[in-house]
């Protein structure tokens, strides 16, 4: 689908979809718990569809209700060792498929791992590790997907590195407590994305589930213990709230509802990052409200949120002088090399980036030209760059802007929302 937008001031109120990185979480815990339970506030996408979809075929009953005002998904928990292979599509969702293939084990089933786009590419070498420490036994092809895996989990010692990725930690975090006597995860380097770590630890401890964060990056579970149901809602997502945060700072003013303050969210750190770049946000109890500003540049550390880092690339490329986005390297293995995407797609609409090996250098314009992007079929590419229209001089058209549907499909609905020109879909 190509889209193209008209430039133009933005102005009116978001609802920030539910975060997804809650999301799959309540869903895993919900199904590993016995009884029934309910998640109120939940907004559908194709990553979570993937992880509805593969808890189902290891047991769990999930029914999803589409109501008017709200999506509810109700889940009763219990995994069960199936007939022959199960094969498992997690889609392009990375986080789908490193949160769920411990589970699969713990579940005794024998899975293979099949995805789409980038995500055979994306690093399971951690887990390999892991596999071949604890006698798991599994078959790669080419070192990723498809990927069969069969076992059986003991407590003890897991080590995986921390600088890879947090979802790692997450996927082992969740079956440990279901495991017999003392287990400990301990990370054989400095912990990145930290944040997404203490998300998995609140959900596991909303569910009634004991651990001790001995030291940073060691953790120490005691089991079997057992996860309750819950009749939770899932708060709102910096991550995508970031989007139209630099929508009203780039040209505007947008109002921001459903999230929450004190939020766990490791994309949280939007907030503090706009902030030091002279952003003008209101804030009205949980509400965020960010209002047309010369943003200025500065430096942002993206090792605890690799997920912010197109869109700060796209704000920073209209903000006053010299922005440094480092400790970035991860963002290359996402559904697209996004450092590479940005520098390359900002650079066609007038802005000056220079790529790094873990990051990126930006100078700032005062104005973009527009003209014809790609997504290069990640969600996160198509935002960033919508976000930046109202300072473009000419209309900005994206190609694949589809690509939003993996985490947040009602996004162009949501942007013609704010728009007087609303967005026009000039190819399907």
């Amino acid at each position: 689908m190509i889209i193209k937008i008209t430039p133009q001031t933005l102005d009116g109120t978001i609802h920030v979809p539910a975060s997804k990185s809650m999301t799959h979480r309540e869903l895993i815990a919900s199904a590993l718990a016995k009884g029934s339970s309910t998640l109120r506030n939940v907004t559908m996408s194709k990553d979570i569809e993937a992880t509805i979809r593969i808890l189902r075929q290891f047991g769990a009953v999930i029914d999803v209700e589409k109501g008017e005002k709200e999506t509810l998904i109700h889940v009763t928990g219990g995994l069960k060792k199936q007939e022959g292979t199960i094969i498992a599509d997690a889609g392009e969702s990375g986080s789908t498929l490193r949160f769920l293939i411990p589970i699969g084990i713990y579940s005794g089933n024998r899975v293979q791992w099949t995805g789409h786009g980038r995500l055979s590419e994306r690093p399971l070498t951690p887990y390999y590790d892991l596999f071949d420490e604890k006698g798991i036994a599994y078959q790669a092809e080419s070192g990723g997907l498809p990927l069969t895996v069969e076992g059986k989990w003991e407590g003890g010692l897991f080590e995986l590195p921390g600088n890879v990725s947090s979802q790692f930690f997450t996927g082992i975090l969740f079956i440990l407590p279901l495991l017999a006597g003392g287990s400990a995860l301990e990370s054989t380097t400095e912990v990145e994305s930290e944040g997404y770590i203490n998300m998995t630890i609140d959900t596991m401890r909303k569910r009634n589930i004991a651990l001790t964060l001995r030291r940073a990056g060691h953790y120490e579970v005691f089991g079997p213990q057992e996860y309750e149901a819950a009749d939770t809602a899932v708060e709102g997502d910096y991550s995508q709230a970031a989007f139209w945060l630099a929508a009203g700072l780039s040209g505007g003013t947008v109002k921001l509802t459903g999230l929450t303050r004190n939020s766990r969210q490791g994309d949280r750190a939007i907030l503090d990052i706009l902030i030091r770049m002279n952003a003008f946000l209101a804030f009205e109890h949980d509400d965020i409200i960010a209002v047309e500003s010369q943003t200025e540049g500065t430096v942002i550390d993206a090792r605890d949120c690799p997920d912010l880092v197109p869109v700060l690339a796209a704000l920073a490329s209209v903000s006053k002088g010299k922005t440094e986005i480092v400790n970035a390297a991860r963002v290359r293995l996402k559904e697209s090399d996004r450092l590479h995407a940005m520098a390359v797609e900002l650079d066609k609409i007038g802005a000056k980036v220079e790529e790094t090996k873990n990051g990126l250098i930006i100078e700032g314009v005062p104005a973009l030209t527009g003209g014809t992007v790609s997504s290069w079929n990640d969600h996160r590419i198509a935002m960033a760059l919508a976000a930046i229209s109202p300072r473009c001089k000419d209309s900005l058209i994206i190609e694949g802007a589809e690509a939003v549907a993996k985490s947040y499909p009602g996004f162009w609905d949501d942007f013609a929302s704010i728009s007087r020109i609303p967005p026009e879909v000039i190819k399907e």
